[in-house]
């Protein structure tokens, strides 16, 4: 029998508390926070915050860390935690404070992500420049098993859901539910201290943002959503998230109505929203907001 449908998934997401902290080259140590006996959320390290869940026989790890000091503070945590090995590691999109320490954990690792995520390893960098995914060197830490729109994984006798819901701040970002615990982790499709990043390169879109997010809250159960680089919320916290979202694009949409340009449509908006206001605008611009 394949070793996927052995086991209950484990989601583990290593993390950061903020993404101004997970570009710092000096970082807080990994610590691990205790969700459930089986369950905890990773915070410090370079890279996005993530979990590990302990299965009866192996381990599951949420995104990567983007450092081999960062990786290696997460399996010492995990050896503390338990003997049991790490079995799977699931990226919950292709960013690289998401990705990049994946190369760090051993080849046994089995690799799990979205479809389109794994497409999203062999993407042009924002700047133009190759991926490195596509080395031979880099070939085993790439996602060999992918999904569509629902997998789940059994480590023991408790199930792990992966959901696919939608584009939004790519499009291969997913969300790894652990029903026992009502908990799911989210990766970066909710920002609560800074404004949403929406990787248009990468085929992202606000507007499919708000509706991937709105199905997300009428087909799970979850009460707590840990994510990326914000605190952990509940279901008001991504509530109020797509109600702020849905505000800002009426604004836009009401300013380009105007025939402002992007330069005038941004001066509307404080600064550090100048780049989630470019996606919406473009978007608006191409047709691409229904």
């Amino acid at each position: 029998m394949n070793r996927i449908a052995q086991y209950t998934l484990v989601s583990v997401v290593v993390g950061f508390a903020s993404v101004g902290l997970a570009q710092q080259r000096d970082s807080a140590p990994v610590e691990f926070q205790r969700i459930s006996e089986r369950l905890f959320q990773t915070a410090g390290g370079r890279g996005a915050q993530g979990g590990v869940y302990i299965g009866d026989d192996g381990v599951l790890v949420i995104d990567a860390k983007m450092d081999e000091a960062s990786v290696k503070q997460v399996i010492e945590g995990i050896g503390k935690l338990t003997d049991k090995p790490i079995e799977y590691l699931v990226n919950t999109h292709s960013d690289g404070d998401h990705i990049a320490g994946n190369r760090y954990f051993p080849k046994t690792v089995t690799f799990i992500a979205h479809e389109n995520c794994r497409k999203e390893f062999f993407l042009p960098g924002r700047d133009g420049r190759p991926s490195q995914w596509s080395t031979p060197e880099l070939a085993p830490f790439v996602p060999s098993v992918t999904f569509a729109d629902k997998m789940v994984v059994y480590l023991g006798s408790k199930p792990v859901e992966f959901w696919y819901f939608g584009v939004g701040h790519t499009t291969g970002d997913i969300v790894v539910y652990f029903p026992e615990e009502k908990t799911a982790f989210i990766g970066d499709q909710i920002f609560l201290t800074r404004p949403q990043l929406i990787h248009s390169y990468k085929g992202g879109n606000s507007f499919e943002h708000v509706k991937t997010l709105s199905k997300m809250l009428a087909t799970l159960d979850a009460e707590k959503f840990c994510s990326g680089h914000s605190a952990s919320t509940d279901r008001k916290g991504i509530a109020d998230h797509i109600a702020e979202m849905k505000q800002l694009q009426a604004k836009v949409k009401s300013l380009t109505e105007q025939d402002k340009t992007l330069a005038d449509v941004q001066a509307e908006f404080d600064q550090g929203q100048a780049r989630l206001i470019e996606s919406i605008y473009n978007e608006l611009k191409a047709g691409s907001a229904q």
